[in-house]
């Protein structure tokens, strides 16, 4: 083949400064059209809206700081219903002067009309009181001094209806994330008035799958980063958030975090045990009464306001949340709808955005306007203002892979059926097993890698000093070639396969070790021949991409009990079988399908030390090389569970 002349280089050269010109004109004018629309949202509500701001009373005499929009057309003939979001994130701007620039899930509702009101939770900003993460939940008060979320929501719905005119009697509450959680409790032994609640990305047990710990093993990037801002003190009421911490010194978390050595050292070198949450975290290695009082799910019972729960299939924060919150819920059987929406989004991103496309994947349709206008709006309208209903199914599901939504009369689906994909000896996935004839004394198959805390796995390819939501839609190659990072795959497909609930991972394994972690990543790979239709990198080549669909990770210590962790006996074959979540995703024909096993994923999650040890308090020499091997045949046959569509 011919080298290229220069003259076809300067073409060349050429021909790509045009299309990064016109790739920064459309930016622009993307940006510019985002700034016009948030403009215009805010010219509308500050002449549409007035709004008042007031210390609301608690029954043991606390008051929460709540901000309160009013449409100006409220009178005793014109009333509108009320839409409450209670927050940690503050309710900002401050002053009755100072207007947000959105209100409500989406600004159909301001539009439409609607009492919109924020609220500072106790302990947080402008409100009274102590703050406590996730307040635990006090089935039977025996006084008023004896408070907890639901019963503040209770106490600010009743003076709302009584305080402010215009209020037609109707109460509506949505939040995402942390607000996600205080929904949730919205509807526990909820106020008469409260008719619909949303828990959108709710938080809901931060050890076992939300933000902070996933089976036990601890998110580090993630939770240092958010937790040096949210557990910092508070002192008194004030206006103003902590800064988050901000001198790692470098752009490189990989390098921060490997630097910054056993998990002690950010209280003896940063935080010096003045963050609250963080100790708190740091005091609670293993699920005890500490994390169990601190999720709804046991108390998600006679829920009385209609539910719709909200969560997005590329949340990197609280995918677990909202799936165990509907789950909670519907296990109770309750007498009002129990709804369920899950969308391409990531964390919140059903709120803001179009949801055309994550990173180098398109979703065919503008996603999140599709859920606010068709679902969520119509939703709230029903029970709020007598509207029609609309024509909701039990599951409102986004089909990845397929780029299509599903409506479910159930979720999982009813024709949904479990199935086992296996992993075999020479680097295949099927849902056969390994076919061996088991013999007295004769080792099963297996495959075998070491595993260095000095030299964990990334959990991305970029150079980023803060978490980020990349990974949860990143191509997988950038790991797949590393000794410590077993992969499998499948023969191509010949047909499309399409899973829709839950998925698990059962491995076989051993240890030289005592202890250790278990990544593992269901991915689909892309026909070499696919188009490459990236949205943001017209260049990025598409062909052997590797989606991840979903990834989760286990702390083998938790294996048999997340309260009472048993360290694995050296060399001794031990059954790790772990949650990893739901997934709806079509693999297509002419795709594979692969699983990725290893056994760090920095640092995104803390280093295993490989040693049964309390790793919240381990020394550096606790650090040790492993390894580890996964078991492939007979009695001894790891496998990914995934419910298959058939």
């Amino acid at each position: 083949m011919k080298k290229p002349t220069r003259a076809v280089k300067w073409h060349l050269s050429l021909f790509l400064s045009f299309l990064a010109i016109n790739a920064m004109i459309l930016c622009g004018a993307i940006a510019s059209l985002a700034q016009s629309k948030v403009n215009e949202d805010s010219l509308y509500i500050r002449q549409n809206y007035t709004k008042i701001e007031r210390l609301v009373p608690m029954r043991d005499g606390v008051k929460l700081f709540t901000s309160i929009y009013l449409p100006k057309d409220v009178s005793v003939s014109k009333k509108y219903p009320i839409l409450l979001n209670r927050t940690p994130y503050s309710v900002a701007p401050y002053g009755e002067t100072s207007f947000k620039t959105s209100l409500g899930p989406s600004m159909h509702f301001a539009r439409d009309g609607y009492i919109v009101v924020y609220q500072d939770v106790r302990g947080k900003y402008m409100s009274e009181g102590e703050f406590e993460a996730y307040r635990p939940f006090i089935p039977q008060k025996k006084n008023k001094t004896e408070t907890d979320e639901s019963s503040d929501t209770y106490d600010t719905i009743e003076w709302l209806i009584k305080n402010i005119d215009g209020n037609n009697g109707k109460v509506g509450s949505w939040g995402i994330s942390a607000p996600g959680y205080y929904t949730t409790m919205t509807a526990v032994e909820a106020h008469p008035a409260l008719k619909v609640a949303s828990p959108q990305a709710p938080v809901t047990d931060w050890f076992m799958g939300d933000d902070r710990h996933h089976n036990g093993a601890f998110f580090l990037m993630g939770t240092f980063a958010f937790l040096s801002s949210y557990g910092a003190p508070r002192p008194q009421p004030t206006p103003k958030g902590t800064p988050a911490f901000s001198a790692y010194g470098t752009l490189d978390s990989y390098e921060f975090y490997k630097n910054l050595g056993p998990l002690k050292n950010v209280n003896e070198k940063i935080f010096k045990n003045q963050n609250r949450i963080w100790n708190q975290m740091m005091e609670n290695e293993t699920y005890n009464d500490f994390w169990k009082a601190r999720t709804p799910v046991p108390h998600l019972k006679n829920i009385k306001p209609a539910v719709m729960v909200v969560g997005g299939w590329f949340d990197q924060e609280d995918l677990y949340g909202p799936l165990k919150t509907y789950q909670g819920i519907e296990n109770n059987k309750p007498k009002s709808p129990n709804l369920l929406v899950m969308g391409p989004w990531i964390h919140g991103g059903w709120a803001r955005g179009t949801g055309e496309s994550l990173g180098n994947i398109r979703f065919g349709s503008k996603t999140s306007a599709f859920y606010q206008k068709d679902i969520e709006f119509p939703f709230f309208n029903h029970y709020l203002k007598d509207q029609a209903q609309p024509a909701l199914p039990k599951a409102y599901i986004f089909e990845t892979g397929a780029n299509e939504w599903r409506k479910y009369d159930q979720w999982p689906p009813k024709n949904a059926v479990q199935k086992k994909l296996y992993l075999h000896p020479d680097g295949t996935l099927s849902f056969s097993p390994t076919m061996t004839i088991m013999q007295v004394g004769v080792q099963p198959a297996f495959d075998e890698y070491e595993s260095d805390p000095d030299k964990p796995v990334p959990y991305t390819s970029e150079i980023r000093i803060i978490r980020g939501s990349d990974f949860m839609y990143e191509d997988q190659r950038f790991t797949a070639s590393r000794p410590d990072v077993l992969v499998y795959q499948s023969e191509v497909l010949t047909e499309d396969l399409t899973i829709s609930g839950n998925v698990f991972a059962d491995l076989l394994v051993s240890s030289t070790g005592t202890d250790a972690d278990f990544v593992v990543k269901l991915i689909d790979v892309y026909p070499g021949d696919a188009p490459n239709d990236s949205p943001i990198n017209p260049n990025m080549k598409m062909g052997g991409f590797q989606l991840l669909v979903r990834g989760e990770v286990m702390r083998a210590k938790f294996r048999k009990s997340f309260s009472n962790p048993e360290p694995l006996t050296p060399n001794k074959i031990e059954q790790v079988k772990f949650d990893m979540q739901d997934a709806a995703h079509r693999f297509k024909k002419g795709h594979k399908i692969m699983i990725q096993v290893q056994s760090s994923w920095f640092p995104l999650v803390d280093r295993n030390p490989q040693k049964f040890v309390n790793i919240y308090k381990a020394e550096e020499q606790d650090f040790q090389k492993a390894k580890h091997r996964v078991y492939l045949s007979g009695e001894s046959s790891s496998y990914v569970g995934v419910s298959v569509i058939e």
